[in-house]
């Protein structure tokens, strides 16, 4: 957790000196900004790990700078705020490259804990005997160690829980999961989402994968199944 800095982006002062409260005391280094412009122009100046960013701000809307991050700060993970308990929003802050998102208002200490979590699996190390096996499957070679996918040579950038997912998919060759399956083996019991992060993620795969050739199955009414001739070699 050493030197992780959060940027705090909402116009409202109580809940940036809230957030920011609880967060320096988990042992973070904490800025804040009250509107997108000002968030942009800190991100510039100082690339944070992660952004706590609501949606609803003057200037320049937290859509716009999510958008930004995505385009041009790719390992810069987003925790999205939204006032509105609304799939809708949800849904597209996901499309947009959202890691996770809540509901204001909110538990300070569950924020914490949702930081926590999406920063563990930003910079997860594989350590368990075989998980850093490249794996191969097609025109597709994926590395655990470096976190790299590579499609027919050529680097394939993925965010830290596509990389997740498509790792689970490929170990799980020609098997359908569910989605609560997916939920559990990539998010963790300590996600709080629901079953449309999955299928939000399984579209960025294959959006990013075309040039593989491999095909993510949806399989009606159970969930979806990569499907590989005789699974994924490893070496």
């Amino acid at each position: 957790m050493a030197n992780e800095r959060i940027l705090v982006v909402d116009d409202e002062a109580n809940i940036r000196d809230l957030a920011s409260l609880y967060l320096e005391q988990a042992g973070y280094v904490v800025e804040s900004a009250a509107d997108g412009r000002q968030a942009l122009d800190k991100i510039a100046q100082n690339v944070p790990d992660l952004v706590v960013l609501d949606l609803m701000l003057p200037v320049v809307d937290g859509w716009e700078v999510c958008r930004k991050v995505r385009a041009e700060y790719e390992a810069t993970a987003v925790l999205m705020l939204t006032a509105r308990d609304d799939d809708i929003d949800k849904i597209v802050g996901l499309e947009m490259g959202a890691d996770d998102y809540m509901t204001k208002p909110f538990n300070p200490r569950e924020l914490v804990a949702r930081v926590r979590a999406i920063l563990r699996r930003a910079t997860a190390v594989p350590t368990a005997a075989g998980v850093g096996d490249v794996r191969q499957l097609g025109r597709l070679q994926l590395s655990p160690a470096s976190r790299e996918v590579m499609v027919n040579g050529q680097r394939v950038p993925l965010r830290a829980k596509e990389f997740d997912l498509l790792l689970t998919l490929l170990d799980h060759a020609n098997q359908v999961l569910s989605r609560d399956q997916l939920l559990d083996l990539v998010w963790g019991y300590e996600y709080y989402g629901n079953t449309r992060t999955v299928d939000v993620h399984v579209a960025h795969l294959r959006e990013k994968l075309t040039d593989s050739e491999l095909h993510i199955e949806t399989v009606w009414g159970m969930g979806y199944k990569l499907r590989g001739g005789g699974g994924a070699t490893r070496r």
